[in-house]
């Protein structure tokens, strides 16, 4: 059995992963000369650390993750806390599997450096997917042809194989934007913070937590906006612009932003939810199938899962299987998915509430639950093994 995997990022790799422990040959093929340091912070769940252990990367990727002894609530404007979360030892003897908070570029790098050179090319740009009943082939911008018994698309939020499977259908700006950036942990050691925090003010919330084993403070500040903004990993903020939309915040969330050196600035997109990922011998995975607001930390961590969930389902498969099993693949995975991406855009909505009534009642909420859970509200879905989620028939 033979796949070719188009895109090398999370979900990509993961992918990749996966396929070859179900004893796939697996082709990776990546339009980037090479891979970079780009991103941020990540919050993996144990739903998704489940998955990186099976994977054989869980090792690598938690010696240079922190591991947060709880998650934290509070108010924007002078942060109080509204409530909090454990997390640490107590999620992992209840979940069977850590919560850890890692750089982006360090969970690519484990996932990457498992999967054999050999088997990724790199600067190899597919400009076309089709297929027969017998095989599915990509051409390449150089005029290749590749042939495999499936194609996984795993190229993004801004997937050209989306429309080239099911039509004209662009990414969808989510009326947020985001300011990100990293400080050293030297820069913010006065100001006492929580080891994972989010602030929740009127349409706007900012989230830090420690990576790279405490030695560096991820910062991720979101607002609304009307205005459509540049949906990029490198766009650089002009200088005092996030200050200005924080300004009567807590002088902790300040003096972040005022200490913070270089600031990027991204727009937050999404995609609309499709009623099926797959055509025949080619499927979709990860954001290209179902980009979410990141409000609920889970988006490299449903990538991660499709992966599993594919591999699961191809496992023992022939090449003439691939197109059913392909279908269970995405019967497992589509309605959880999708689910994530409505709950992801409500968290937003409630983060965002104006001061008054609304508000008010919001953290009451939160905090009569946080009393009687020791969890967040979504810990329910780190339990389940998705391996062990069968569709139905």
């Amino acid at each position: 059995m033979r796949a070719i995997v188009v895109g090398a990022g999370i979900g990509g790799l993961a992918a990749a992963l996966s396929l070859r422990r179900a004893g796939l040959d697996v082709t990776l093929l990546e339009q980037a000369r090479r891979f970079s340091e780009i991103g941020a912070g990540i919050q993996l769940a144990p739903n998704a650390t489940r998955e990186l252990r099976r994977l054989g990367v869980l090792d690598a990727v938690a010696g240079r993750a922190a591991h947060p002894p709880h998650v934290s609530f509070h108010t924007w404007s002078d942060g109080s806390e509204i409530c909090r979360y454990a997390l640490g030892r107590e999620v992992e003897e209840e979940f069977g599997a850590p919560y850890l908070v890692v750089h982006r570029a360090d969970l690519h790098g484990a996932l990457a450096a498992a999967v054999p050179p050999e088997s990724v090319r790199l600067d190899t740009t597919v400009v076309a997917i089709d297929q027969d009943d017998e095989a599915a082939r990509v051409t390449t911008a150089a005029g290749e042809r590749l042939t495999a018994d499936l194609v996984v698309a795993a190229d993004g939020i801004r997937s050209a194989a989306r429309q080239w499977l099911f039509g004209q259908d662009e990414a969808v700006f989510s009326g947020t934007a985001a300011y990100r950036a990293l400080l050293p942990a030297a820069e913010v050691a006065d100001l006492s913070l929580p080891p994972l925090a989010a602030w929740l003010g009127p349409d706007r919330h900012f989230v830090h937590y420690w990576v790279r084993s405490g030695e560096v403070l991820n910062v991720v500040a979101v607002f609304t906006t009307e205005a459509p903004t540049q949906e990029s990993w490198t766009a650089k903020a002009d200088p005092g612009e996030p200050l200005r939309e924080f300004m009567h915040w807590d002088p902790r969330v300040r003096t972040v932003l005022e200490r913070a050196g270089q600031v990027f600035r991204y727009g937050i997109y999404t995609r609309t939810p499709l009623i099926r990922w797959n055509v025949s011998r080619v499927t979709l995975l990860g954001d290209s199938a179902h980009a979410m607001v990141p409000f609920q930390a889970q988006g490299a961590a449903q990538a991660i899962l499709d992966a599993a969930v594919l591999g699961d389902t191809l496992t023992d498969a022939a090449p003439a299987d691939v197109p059913v099993a392909l279908d269970h693949y995405v019967r497992r995975r589509l309605t959880a998915a999708t689910a994530m991406q409505s709950r992801s855009a409500r968290a937003g909505t409630d983060f965002h509430l104006p001061d008054g009534p609304e508000a008010a009642a919001r953290n009451a909420r939160m905090a009569a639950h946080a009393t009687e859970h020791r969890f967040m509200p979504q810990a329910p879905a780190w339990r389940a093994d998705v391996r062990e989620e069968k569709p139905d028939s």
